[in-house]
This record gives C-alpha cells, structure tokens and sequence, in this order.
C-alpha cells in the first residue's frame, strides 16, 4: 500500500469481503464515488474486481488469520464485509468451529480497525460493520452465527461511543435475508426452498451503506435494519 493519494484524491474506502455478494455490491457502488481498497483472500478475484473499477488496488489477506496488508495514512470509509456462516445446533458444534467464525466475524474486524484507526481519525471516517438480523435475534441451529454478530453489534456500539471525540462514526447495518452465496448455504442447511422473491438483493444493502457514508460529518446513522418486504 503506498501512501500516495489517489488518482483525483479520492476519498478511500476499503471493503473487506468485497470479492462477491453484499461486499461486492457495496465496493462497485462506492467505486463510483471513491478510490476502493478490495478487500480478499483470493489474488486473482480481487484483481478481477479492481480491473473492473474505476479506482480501485488489491488488499488481499486472509483476515480470519489476522493477515493484514498495509493501510493507507488516510482511511474515509471502512466497510467490514467478510463473514462466515458455520455451526449447527449447539450441542453438535465443537469449539474449533466457534472460533473459526469468531476469527473472520469479530475478530479480525477488531483489530483491522485497531490498526485502521489513526488513518480513520485522521480522516473523521466512518466504520461500517455489515451485521446481520441475526445480531438481533437467535434461533435454532443459528446460534454460533447469531453469537458472533451479537458480539459485533456489542464491539460497533463501544467504538461508536470512544471515537466520538475523535470524529470517526460507526454505523451497524443489518440485512435481512439477502441473494448471496451465503444464504444459499443456509437456505441448503435449513432444507428450506430458494426463492428470491424473498430476499434483499446485494444492492438493496449497499444503497443503504450508501446512505450511512453519504450522511453529512454532524451526524451518524448509527444502526439500520434492511429486511425484504415480502415474507413467507
């Protein structure tokens, strides 16, 4: 990463997850406006991607293994996309399990922002965690995700009231059922038909983060819900 700006001095966001889903959709929308860090595991998808925006350069790590590139001096927008979905009932999911979805789902969104900080401060940036409904509610089956995103609501709500005065604000987003790749697993796992007459489509969640950023410097979404409006 270099500390140069970038082409037109652009703000930056970076979007971790950014490779397929709700996090591609996101980072194609704020490449319209933003210079874009595409956050991914894989080399070749995240090249992919930055080919296709029209501001944009890799950052490729494994975030589950706390495998960080280098960041920026300035940092506008943190997006914190990536997550996974793993687990079953309680009594049928080992620790190992647990840990690896807290790895990728808070963890590693800890400290990645740990370490973006004083390029969001320096910024008066905006951290956006993509939470879930599962942040609000657990069921069966759903409990070491619902755990998780739990914890990130609880680890967004801290960060919101100690960067205050540091003019970094923090907005949850939290989709409802949503068209990706990880709803198909779930979908698959519960036994339950796929039909996207029911679901949010990726680009529903990044209008709303769209939202959050756009939002003038005085004042913060601070939690938004997105849930598609047809039930079963």
């Amino acid at each position: 990463m270099t500390d140069t700006a970038p082409p037109g001095s652009l703000p930056i966001a970076l979007v971790t997850g950014a490779t397929r889903g709700i996090g591609r959709a996101i980072a194609v929308d704020l490449g319209r406006t933003h210079h874009v860090l595409v956050g991914g595991r894989t080399e070749a998808a995240v090249d992919a991607l930055v080919a296709e925006l029209p501001s944009a350069e890799p950052f490729v790590g494994d975030l589950g293994l706390g495998a960080f590139p280098a960041l920026p001096e300035r940092l506008d927008v943190l997006v914190h996309s990536a997550g996974v979905e793993q687990g079953t009932t309680i009594a049928e999911t080992p620790r190992a399990v647990w840990e690896s979805v807290f790895a990728t789902n808070l963890f590693a969104v800890a400290e990645l922002t740990r370490l973006a900080l004083p390029a969001l401060r320096a910024a008066h940036g905006i951290v956006v965690p993509i939470n879930s409904g599962s942040g609000f509610h657990s069921g069966p089956g759903g409990g070491v995700y619902a755990a998780s995103k739990f914890a990130l609501r609880a680890f967004a709500d801290a960060l919101r009231d100690e960067e205050r005065a540091n003019g970094v604000r923090v907005s949850s987003v939290h989709p409802g059922r949503t068209d990706s790749d990880m709803q198909r697993q779930l979908v698959e796992k519960l036994g339950e038909d796929y039909d996207t007459a029911y679901y949010l489509a990726p680009e529903d969640v990044a209008a709303a983060v769209r939202t959050v950023v756009d939002l003038p410097e005085r004042g913060t979404v601070e939690s938004i819900a997105i849930r598609p409006t047809r039930r079963r």
